[in-house]
Formats: C-alpha cells, sequence, structure tokens
C-alpha cells in the first residue's frame, strides 16, 4: 500500500447526502459513519471490505444499518466475524497486504519475509496480525517475535488465533472508517510499517 492512497473520505464523498446532491456551502460534512449509514447497500459493502476482506462480513455488517453509534457498528462486525466459515476466513486472509519496509528495515525484513513465507506454507494462508497501539519502532520485532511463536503452533491453534487477529484488525478500522479517517487499501493499518511511521500510529 502506497501512503498516497486516497482516504476513505474521498471514497465516500458522494456519500454525503442520500440523494447524491451536493451539500450547500456551510453545511458541515456528514461523518464516517453517517455516510456508511446513507450509503446504497454495494457502495457500503466495499466501504466495509476495506475493514475486512471477507464479502459474506461486508454484507452481514452493511444489512444490519443503520447503526446509532460506533460501538453498535463494532458489536455487529464481531458477530458477523465469529460466523465465518473457513473459506470465508481464508478469502480475508487472502485480501490482507504484504509488510512493507523502510530501507532502514532491510536486514530485518530479510528474516520476516522468510518466516513469512515459512507461515504460509505450513498454514497456506498470509499471516495476519494487528498491530494497533505499538510503537514503529516495535513493530519489526513484534512480527518476528509472534510468527516464531504461532509458526510452533497446530493448525488449529492457528486457525483460532489468526481469526482473532483479523476481527482486532477490523475493529480497528472500523473506528477509523466511523471517523471517517480510514486509509483506503487493505492490510495498511495493520501492516505497512511505512505508514505507521509516518501517520496516526
Amino acid at each position: 500500500m502506497s501512503l498516497e492512497e486516497p482516504t476513505l473520505r474521498d471514497d465516500l464523498d458522494r456519500f454525503d447526502r442520500p440523494d447524491g446532491l451536493d451539500r450547500p456551502d456551510g453545511i458541515d460534512r456528514l461523518d464516517g459513519l453517517d455516510r456508511l449509514n446513507a450509503a446504497d447497500p454495494d457502495d457500503a459493502e466495499a466501504a466495509l471490505l476495506v475493514c475486512c476482506g471477507s464479502r459474506r462480513w461486508a454484507r452481514r455488517v452493511a444489512a444490519h444499518r443503520p447503526y446509532p453509534a460506533p460501538d453498535a457498528l463494532l458489536a455487529a462486525a464481531d458477530t458477523a466475524a465469529r460466523a465465518l466459515g473457513r473459506a470465508d476466513l481464508c478469502e480475508a486472509f487472502a485480501a490482507e497486504a504484504a509488510a512493507a519496509f523502510t530501507p532502514s528495515q532491510a536486514r530485518a525484513a530479510g528474516a520476516l519475509r522468510a518466516a513469512h513465507a515459512a507461515y504460509e506454507r505450513r498454514f497456506g494462508h498470509v499471516f495476519v496480525i494487528c498491530l494497533d497501539g505499538c510503537r514503529p519502532e516495535e513493530a519489526l520485532g513484534r512480527l518476528l517475535s509472534a510468527l516464531a511463536v504461532r509458526l510452533a503452533g497446530t493448525l488449529h491453534e492457528e486457525h483460532a488465533t489468526a481469526a482473532g487477529e483479523l476481527r482486532r484488525i477490523a475493529r480497528g478500522r472500523l473506528t477509523r472508517l466511523a471517523e471517517g479517517t480510514l486509509v483506503a487499501g487493505r492490510g495498511g493499518p495493520a501492516w505497512d510499517l511505512r505508514e505507521r511511521q509516518g501517520s496516526r500510529q
């Protein structure tokens, strides 16, 4: 993911009014949650797919609109995530981006790429981990440590762990969606170390 990608606020500007008309000057834009509630089903699902790459999850969350508050959105998202089957989770895992690195991280990046490859061979999908709240300078070490621990687990254990991480990633992205600050591009908020060092985290 690149830092030049448009924000979800840009993508959802057309949802400012349900009738699609431009809002008069001087009237504040709707916040992200209001625009999600007002969006047509296809556009709402597209916005939600930025948060989690499962189409079943996005359809279920979109179908329960309108949400009166962000907490209600997060609760619905958790419920929808826990109902996902193996194929749905694999679809969501596949939507996650590979890690991106700065030049100063090049040496450690080689070790991380090797660990990712070993993980994918063992478990059949990309490694996912939520790094919300992790300091940028600690992110790479946390990724390597988590990979080492999780590579030693069983398929059943890792399936449960990865599903939990996916739920946490989705919750963070949904919170930013509701605030209108989510960066469009799957995987960015959880993965891109360049973004984490240069943005909100």
